[in-house]
């Protein structure tokens, strides 16, 4: 999962039927059930998983290290090191990704990018101009 790293536990929950309005940042484990609109970020330097359940829906950037789907995302998602896309994910917007893992019937409307792709993306050629 997380290499040999320990996935953290789950300490936080947002249940189904609530809605949050706002951005959130967490770190070790959250659970989404219910509906988030807003930014979902794992706090830099800390591990972080954030697990979206069949029925819950966010709608904003997702950055964690083990990103694990079966809801709905309305944003770009940034799995520092794993996605799980399961049977019933639904992603509008792009993925970057360590490692994926998609499982059939799960979609994405956007682009899929490896980071090891972007991190290998050259710069833009700088000319010479005479002064």
């Amino acid at each position: 999962m997380l290499g040999k790293k320990k996935m953290p536990l789950i300490k936080s929950l947002i249940a189904s039927g609530t809605v949050i309005g706002g951005d959130i940042a967490f770190e070790d484990g959250l659970r989404v059930d219910g509906q988030v609109t807003g930014d979902v970020i794992g706090k830099e330097g800390k591990p972080s998983v954030l697990v979206v359940s069949e029925n819950a829906s966010i709608t904003g950037a997702v950055v964690a290290d083990h990103v694990i789907i079966n809801g709905t995302i309305k944003g770009p998602v940034n799995a520092k090191q794993l996605i799980e896309l399961q049977p019933k994910a639904r992603v509008e917007g792009d993925v970057v990704y360590h490692s994926i893992e998609l499982h059939l019937g799960a979609m994405v409307s956007g682009q899929l990018s490896p980071i090891s792709a972007i991190a290998d993306e050259k710069p833009a050629l700088k000319l010479a101009s005479k002064a």
